[in-house]
């Protein structure tokens, strides 16, 4: 039997850049390819690790923690993952790096303005949580990535610019990146 291994897509980036949405439309263009990719969001993985989230650097370190140890397990047995997640610290996707062999980073850039307006003015914000901008203006939430911790860039295999592509246009960027990289190979 063949020795396959699954690969892992890191899709990154400030809140509201449009991790989400891009996922979503990723894994549906995937299923209609016949490709199957299992999702891991830090917002799934947070929900069932720290119910009452705080957001400190510790707890972050542990979530990651998790979320890159989920991910490894699930491609080294062959399933093909999907991270949504911002991973502020270059360090969680440096990790995922050094873990997982099929690794593949995509940065959802965004300038902040936008991501602002866009979480301000959506309805459903997919899991994550709601009004995150408002609440970090506030001071009720010092710890929002962009504005009270920093989001450190990385060297992403893979940039997309929401704020110029549409949702659509950006999965079609990361699928010719993973045609290339990946999906060829199969």
């Amino acid at each position: 039997m063949k020795d396959h291994k699954g690969w892992c897509l890191w899709i990154t980036g400030l809140p509201g850049s449009g991790k989400s949405t891009i996922t979503s439309l990723l894994e549906s263009k995937l299923k209609t390819l016949d490709v199957s990719a299992e999702v891991v969001s830090v917002d799934q993985v947070r929900k069932h690790l720290t119910p009452t989230p705080t957001y400190t650097e510790e707890e972050r370190s542990l979530v990651y923690a998790a979320l890159v140890f989920t991910s490894f397990m699930l491609t080294k047995n062959g399933i093909n993952v999907i991270i949504d997640a911002t991973g502020n610290r270059r360090r969680f996707r440096k990790q995922a790096r050094r873990l997982i062999k099929g690794f593949m980073e995509v940065y959802v850039k965004c300038p902040l303005d936008i991501c602002i307006h866009r979480e301000k003015t959506r309805g459903q914000p997919h899991l994550a949580p709601p009004h995150i901008y408002t609440k970090a203006e506030s001071g009720i939430a010092p710890n929002v990535p962009g504005v009270g911790v920093p989001y450190e860039r990385s060297s992403p295999e893979v940039t997309i610019d929401s704020s110029k592509l549409s949702p659509s246009e950006c999965v079609n960027v990361i699928l010719k990146a993973l045609n290339t990289r990946f999906l060829s190979e199969n």
